[in-house]
């Protein structure tokens, strides 16, 4: 059969086929050949070393019963890395990966169990320390984000957003000053920013008890400010576009949380909305962020605050 195309080498990234984690130690992962890593969105090695101790453990593990895991954690993050960066479908996981309905699975637990939450939490923390701040932030940033919906999506979970023109969902956010998650929320897109800021706001402050001053853009004025001063001890600051402005110009703070929202872009898993559920498309805003987190971790410059 004549060679119809040229297998280019390999560019692995790690030399060694050896794995450390939780589900080849204590589970049954050892019983399934270890993958070789050959994806720019896989976990290198110096990845991997930061975020393994970072990484909830298991349920089997705290005595609540379940079968111990068959398949390696870090083969799972790559896997799930994998969708999220190139926006493919659950069936079209490449063969090197576990079966697609595993990798399904996996994610689905970490959904409902807040665990994706919790991995990115703590992810988030050892970058602020890493930069020289607190774990805890003082001050954010709140903008929200409409994007078009994929069919999959029913007409009862998906809105109109008359300002942009977008018949889909809408992402509603709050970052800290380095452009990290703090929160996310997501909405029809019909949904007003301040009704969806009154909730999303409620939450982050449970979570960052030491959050006092929140910058947002216009859309966020009225009784919200009242209310956040109020019920949530938090000064709303708006930062407005002057009328003598022409074209593109960058507005103090607000150019953070766009910034998110480029990176959040690039992820082609992202660029529309794909996911049935609401909570599974903020899963997939929390496993994006842990990409960007897990390489500033490992860079050798520090990053500019």
């Amino acid at each position: 059969m004549p060679q119809l195309y040229v297998l280019a080498p390999v560019g692995f990234n790690s030399a060694t086929l050896s794995c450390d984690c939780v589900a080849h130690r204590f589970g049954n992962a050892a019983d399934h050949p270890e993958r070789v890593r050959r994806y720019p969105s896989d976990l290198t090695d110096a990845e991997w070393a930061a975020v393994r101790p970072l990484l909830p453990v298991p349920g089997w593990m705290r005595g609540r019963g379940g079968q111990p895991e068959a398949y390696c954690h870090r083969t799972m993050l790559d896997a799930i890395r994998y969708l999220v960066d190139n926006g493919i479908k659950w069936r079209a996981m490449p063969a090197d990966f576990p079966p697609w309905d595993r990798v399904d699975a996996f994610f689905r637990r970490w959904r409902d169990h807040a665990l994706v939450k919790e991995f990115h939490d703590r992810l988030r923390g050892q970058l602020r320390e890493k930069v020289g701040r607190d774990e805890e932030p003082t001050a954010a940033v709140i903008d929200s984000q409409s994007v078009k919906a994929d069919a999959v999506v029913g007409a009862d979970i998906r809105g109109f957003d008359g300002g942009k023109l977008v018949n889909g969902r809408k992402r509603h956010v709050v970052v800290d000053t380095l452009g990290l998650l703090l929160g996310v929320m997501v909405t029809s897109a019909d949904i007003g920013d301040r009704a969806a800021a009154t909730v999303l706001l409620k939450r982050v402050t449970d979570a960052h008890h030491r959050l006092e001053l929140v910058w947002a853009d216009g859309g966020y004025t009225g009784s919200l400010i009242g209310h956040c001063l109020a019920a949530l001890a938090l000064v709303l600051a708006i930062v407005k576009r002057s009328d003598d402005m022409r074209g593109f110009v960058v507005l103090p703070k607000r150019w953070i949380v766009e910034r998110l929202f480029a990176h959040l872009m690039r992820s082609r898993r992202l660029a529309r909305d794909f996911e049935r559920r609401t909570t599974s498309a903020e899963a997939m805003v929390y496993w994006s962020m842990t990409m960007l987190m897990t390489r500033r971790l490992t860079r050798s410059r520090p990053a500019r605050a």
